[in-house]
């Protein structure tokens, strides 16, 4: 399996949205982050890494450029570290946004050292896209809660600690009842099934009877909670993509100026010249929708357009990168090990989790539906 000499520091070449803060922060990445390889599956290694590199900090109460530039780092070295590390911000964000939550500062104390890994439970057999659509239910139980349902796609699952639970508390009041909950990975009643997927990650399936949950909020808010979650944090989905594509694109460089074919170096071949310009501008389209929509959100503006076109794009961009590099390793590129042929794998389910590509053009095309004017 090959790896970089040097990670890149992604920040230097975004001065119209990055400043100095985020350039330190991509250099003491790249430092922190060398040696993590692409291929160490080991979770619990990795988290130890993600916490000696003070990464969880990122986290709690998030800035999202700061959040693109540790996703793009950590999708360069390591897709599972990247994907630990987000989950990590969607299991904890809403608890630091809930209203009287008498845990929050100690519990979010606890994430930013390492010391809690997190979860984030909403996706169901019948509600991924359509949330609304869910059927856990929780009900209560004296002065405590108890949750009833099944969650399926959620990642850390098994290494968690703790996972943030939606479940409707009123199913009367339809998705105004849906309500957010702090279910412990002990909880007697909850049973975790591990969901073997394309990519060695820590995704599971929660079965629920009537486990004991802790309230976070007020109850109807789970909705606000869920959906502000995913708004901070899908942005940082184009980033990661942006980090696999950057590796992709690097690996590539490396293996065309070395192949020799026809007698000339694969590079000097005027159709991997175009190949390599329409890999690197698809990075760089990528990279600017990112870094406008993270600026943007940062700002305070709702910015939901631009978020879309980001996520749509950098995701879609990097598969194409991706792909291309595959295409360019030739047999290599296919064989089981190769870091080109991890990342085919790791980046597709970026086009899928936090809203789909199609949803994302819905977005993007009802905003021009709702405006008047050209």
């Amino acid at each position: 399996m090959s790896s970089p000499t040097t990670i890149p520091v992604f920040a230097d070449a975004m001065p119209a949205f990055l400043d100095d803060a985020h350039r330190a922060l991509s250099r003491k990445l790249a430092g922190d982050l060398e040696g993590i390889r692409i291929d160490d599956h080991d979770a619990a290694r990795l988290v130890e890494r993600l916490v000696r590199a003070d990464a969880f900090a990122l986290v709690v109460d998030p800035q999202v450029r700061a959040l693109c530039v540790a996703r793009e780092a950590l999708g360069y070295v390591s897709p599972m570290a990247d994907s630990i590390f987000a989950v990590q911000g969607l299991g904890s964000w809403a608890i630091g946004q809930a209203s009287g939550f008498a845990r929050r500062d100690e519990i979010l104390a606890e994430v930013k050292s390492g010391a809690r890994v997190c979860a984030f439970a909403l996706t169901e057999p019948e509600a991924g896209t359509d949330v609304a659509a869910m059927k856990s239910v929780a009900a209560r139980d004296g002065d405590r809660w108890r949750i009833d349902g099944e969650k399926v796609f959620i990642s850390n699952a098994g290494i968690a600690h703790h996972y943030l639970v939606f479940a409707n508390a009123d199913p009367s009041l339809g998705k105004k009842g849906i309500s957010a909950f702090l279910v412990a990975a002990s909880a007697p009643g909850l049973t975790i099934e591990k969901v073997p997927m394309s990519v060695d990650h820590p995704l599971g399936r929660l079965h629920m009877k009537w486990c004991e949950a802790e309230l976070v909020g007020e109850v109807g808010q789970g909705m606000r909670l869920a959906l502000g979650t995913l708004d901070v944090f899908r942005t940082s989905v184009g980033a990661a993509a942006c980090g696999m594509a950057r590796r992709a694109l690097d690996e590539t460089l490396r293996r065309v100026r070395e192949r020799v074919l026809f007698g000339k170096r694969l590079v000097d071949q005027q159709l991997t010249q175009a190949r390599l310009a329409e890999m690197a501008t698809d990075l760089d389209a990528s990279r600017l929708l990112v870094y406008r929509a993270a600026f943007l959100k940062d700002r305070g503006e709702r910015a939901s357009t631009e978020v879309a076109m980001a996520k749509m794009f950098a995701t879609e961009a990097a598969q194409r990168v991706i792909d291309a590099a595959v295409q360019l390793h030739g047999g290599l590129g296919v064989t089981l090990g190769s870091a080109v042929e991890q990342l085919y794998r790791e980046i597709r389910p970026l086009r899928i989790y936090e809203g789909t590509t199609e949803i994302q053009k819905l977005i993007i095309g009802g905003a021009f539906a709702a405006s008047e004017g050209p």
